[in-house]
């Protein structure tokens, strides 16, 4: 079981830094106010998911719920 536990760590702590990474990738949300005119109904705003930006936040949130699961994986193990 130590051995597990071992494994499902080091995966913990590579997923940690490829999230890190992943996050830094992504283009900052500087549109503000510029959606309330209509300019995230552009053609840019329409082929995002198809975009790499829309990739990263794919991967992204993919990532995010591993994170969290592993995260509460470990912490029952440390109390079992």
């Amino acid at each position: 079981m130590e051995v597990a536990r071992t494994i499902l760590m080091v995966v913990y702590i590579l997923v940690s830094i490829a999230l890190a990474v992943v996050i830094l990738m992504q283009e900052g949300k500087s549109q503000g106010l510029g959606a309330i005119s209509g300019a995230a109904d552009s053609y840019w705003g329409k082929i995002k998911g198809r975009s790499l930006e829309g990739k990263l936040e794919l991967i992204t949130k993919i990532m995010a719920v591993f994170f969290v699961v592993a995260a509460l994986v470990l912490n029952m193990q440390s109390f079992g």
